[in-house]
């Protein structure tokens, strides 16, 4: 059943969908009143909802029992990403939001190409596009938020339980053998460096703040498989 995000929950057991999900509707899926669709209100709950009726500005749509999404998490997971060549992005994105991650925060790092924030912030919105196609095709409860471009050494890594950075310099400690060495929580960030890898005293800097190095095995993986990587096997300890 297709699946579509609206906050426009309104009284009566009833909710509209606009935006550019009406043409979606209306010309490519060719639904019509009486058909069915999922709707979530992208805050975890989500209800099979009948369509009454289709303008061209809204969908009117009439509501089902509302329930809890089973298929988010119970754990919270941040991932901060340092910003890797143009493109990359949108697939660590995609791949991340279909594993469950909740928030992705890219990062501008010493090792990372120049970006400007300006630039940058030109193509959020485009960014969280990708998050909200990728939420729909996996049946997120939530859109997962893709913030504002941030430096490595602005970040605010308080509130989480459990801080874990994948680092090739770290040979002794494995993801596995960090997650069980501590209480987990249910609150955690993963930090994702460049391709060309932290700086020493980026790396510093972060365990001061709390992070835990970790390495991700004896192959060193590009900077948009990592995160993939770290985030799948972390949801397959905790979840």
């Amino acid at each position: 059943m297709n699946r579509f995000f609206t906050t426009e929950i309104l009284q009566n057991g009833t909710a509209r969908i606009s935006g550019e999900d009406v043409k979606h509707i209306a010309k490519v899926l060719r639904l019509k009143p009486g058909d069915s669709v999922e709707i979530c209100d992208a805050r975890g709950r989500e209800c099979e909802a009948k369509i009454i009726s289709i303008v061209s500005d809204f969908v009117m749509l009439k509501t089902g029992e509302w329930t809890e999404s089973k298929s988010e998490p119970r754990h919270k997971i941040t991932l901060f990403q340092c910003v890797p060549k143009a493109g990359k992005l949108e697939i660590i994105i995609q791949k991340c939001v279909e594993l469950g991650i909740m928030r992705i925060v890219p990062v501008l790092s010493a090792r990372c190409l120049p970006v400007s924030k300006s630039d940058f912030d030109r193509r959020l919105a485009r960014y969280q596009r990708v998050s909200l196609e990728a939420a729909k095709q996996s049946k997120r409860g939530i859109i997962p938020q893709i913030k504002p471009l941030q430096r490595i050494d602005e970040l605010d890594l308080g509130g989480f339980d459990t801080l874990l950075m994948a680092y090739e310099g770290e040979t002794e400690r494995t993801l596995k053998q960090a997650i069980g060495g501590c209480d987990i929580g249910g609150r955690i960030a993963l930090i994702i460096g460049p391709e060309g890898g932290f700086d020493p005293k980026e790396v510093a800097g972060l365990q001061e703040l709390g992070a835990i190095a970790v390495s991700l095995g004896p192959r060193i993986l590009r900077t948009e498989t990592a995160g993939m990587a770290m985030l799948a096997q972390v949801m397959y300890e905790v979840e």
